[in-house]
């Protein structure tokens, strides 16, 4: 069979899930890889692959997702290209403009992010209070919640290994102090400080959904609740606070600061309000 003429299979897109994990790439970056993966293989309905079915496909992304889910996608299809040997069947990315500016209907502030904890409080669900803490206070990812142990809450910090780099996180003492109560309470003395009643860590979509029930109590526009945006948060903060981006992004365990510099972008408003601020209207 020739290269060109390789058609997708549910047997090669598994072998190239093996590969991934054996390139020790992360548990969702596989999955997300295999279903982007399947969906192409549906739309291309058993024909084999060529460069100009591969063109038709991406044209048909543009026109449902957002640029940068266009560019996910597509990153994932040319990794198994060239995982197949098959480099010259390639896409190109998207070329996106680089936002200056964060939009303000994305952006949570300290104040809706305060609101939220209260809210989680207010309906007794003093997990998803400390969950909300724990990721906004710490700038870890959500998948990265398992690291937080009764161990790491007694030491004061833990090392979070993920995307094939390790980095050591360290808990503030005020959020410390409210895990020790709240493992007191659950009776965990090892282990995942937050699990699901079966015993195992929570996963993320339930971290999701309990976060978006908390809108409406919590006055705060849906768009910008997400596990993801705490992390943002504590990015900005930390920013405002130290001005050190390169130092900011061993704490968020970036390898490029160009990503860092991402999560630090602020408002348009914000930045008008700096701009004002400057004096130099002088009639």
């Amino acid at each position: 069979m020739k290269k060109q003429e390789l058609t997708i299979t549910p047997a090669l897109i598994q072998k190239y899930a093996l590969y991934l994990r054996e390139q020790e790439r992360a548990v969702a970056t596989i999955e997300k890889y295999v279903h982007d993966l399947t969906s192409l293989s549906a739309f291309l309905a058993g024909l084999a692959m060529t460069k100009g079915l591969l063109l038709e496909w991406k044209e048909a992304l543009i026109g449902q997702y957002a640029p940068a889910s266009v560019n996910n996608k597509l990153a994932a299809v040319n990794g198994f290209l060239a995982f197949c040997g098959l480099n010259e069947l390639r896409l190109r990315k998207l070329k996106i403009q680089k936002a200056l500016f964060l939009s303000e209907d994305k952006e949570l502030t300290k104040a809706e992010y305060v609101r939220l904890v209260k809210a989680a409080e207010r309906a007794e669900n003093e997990r998803l209070s400390l969950v909300i803490q724990t990721i906004c206070a710490t700038g870890i990812r959500v998948s990265e919640l398992r690291f937080i142990t009764a161990e790491a809450v007694q030491a004061g910090r833990t090392d979070v290994n993920n995307k094939g780099k390790r980095r050591t996180v360290f808990l503030p003492d005020k959020l410390r102090k409210l895990l020790r109560a709240y493992l007191q309470k659950q009776k965990i003395t090892a282990g995942a400080v937050f699990v699901s009643k079966n015993g195992k860590p929570l996963d993320r979509s339930n971290i999701w959904r309990d976060m978006k029930s908390l809108c409406e109590s919590a006055g705060v526009e849906p768009s910008k609740v997400f596990p993801h945006n705490l992390r943002h948060l504590f990015a900005r903060t930390y920013y405002a606070l130290e001005r050190d981006l390169s130092r900011l992004a061993d704490i968020l365990g970036h390898t490029n600061v160009t990503t860092t510099r991402i999560y630090t972008a602020e408002s348009g408003a914000v930045h008008a309000r700096q701009i004002g601020k400057l004096g130099l209207v002088v009639t």
